[in-house]
């Protein structure tokens, strides 16, 4: 017969992973969220992982609070590791913005409380959309919830030192940069020529002010093709989710020392 009050301090591992995830991830550590809904949630969530896991049965002979570090790292660096891939939707609208001419009119994210581009706002409004539509979130959770066939509790370390984890994360920084540089290329490449051909009229027709047309037009422009590619961008959006996930098993690998 187990004693499940003996068993409290794992169950308490496995609730410090499972919030300190949620700290980071998209959506759950919103602002917009109660924190006692998320503490709920975690809470609901540790105990499911608890009995389904058979976390009961682990034994730990020391090091407790190193146990506990190591969880909190854990939970952090996964959900980070989500919100990094997810940042590159920002980036993209940031990209944008900056030829577009809104970046003095970036507002306030009342998800994050830090200051947005508009059309990074938006970019991940649609995406945020999207990813409850497909029950992205289910697959978040499940991400933190498989991370214990790879990162057990009673694991009292974790390969930060290895060169593949170091070259890993460089590449997931990377990849972010690339995928927002890709999404903005459209926008940004068009904009751009736009600038030439405002350039090749100021020259020829010095009459025509170009800085009094150039700005709505410019705007008009941008508009016009994110109509024309948004559809592309959605399919974009999926293949982030899809990379998202797969760098969230890749380093719980490196973690686990798999």
């Amino acid at each position: 017969m187990i004693n499940y009050i003996d068993k409290f301090p794992i169950f308490l591992l496995i609730f410090v992973r499972v919030t300190a995830f949620f700290l980071m991830m998209p959506i759950f550590s919103y602002r917009t969220i109660p924190n006692s809904q998320k503490i709920g949630l975690g809470f609901f969530l540790a105990w499911i992982l608890f009995f389904s896991n058979d976390a009961q049965n682990v034994e730990i002979d020391g090091f407790y609070f190193l146990l506990i570090l190591k969880e909190a790292f854990v939970g952090i660096f996964l959900g980070f590791i989500a919100y990094l891939i997810l940042s590159a939707i920002q980036i993209a609208g940031g990209f944008i913005d900056f030829q577009m001419g809104f970046t003095i009119a970036n507002v306030i994210d009342p998800q994050t409380g830090s200051q947005s581009p508009l059309m990074g706002q938006f970019l991940n409004t649609i995406a945020l959309f999207f990813l409850l539509t497909v029950n992205g979130h289910h697959l978040l959770i499940d991400g933190i919830m498989s991370s214990y066939h790879f990162i057990p509790v009673d694991q009292p370390w974790i390969h930060l030192g290895n060169e593949g984890f170091v070259v890993s994360v460089m590449k997931a920084f990377n990849l972010m940069f690339l995928i927002a540089f890709q999404m903005a290329i459209p926008v940004v490449g068009s904009l751009f020529l736009v600038d030439v051909a405002l350039g090749i009229v100021a020259r020829t027709v010095p009459q025509i002010n170009v800085f009094v047309i150039g700005l709505p037009l410019k705007i008009g422009v941008s508009f016009a093709i994110l109509i024309a590619i948004i559809s592309v961008m959605i399919t974009v959006i999926t293949k982030l989710f899809e990379t998202m996930l797969k760098i969230m098993h890749d380093m719980m690998l490196l973690l686990g020392g798999s």
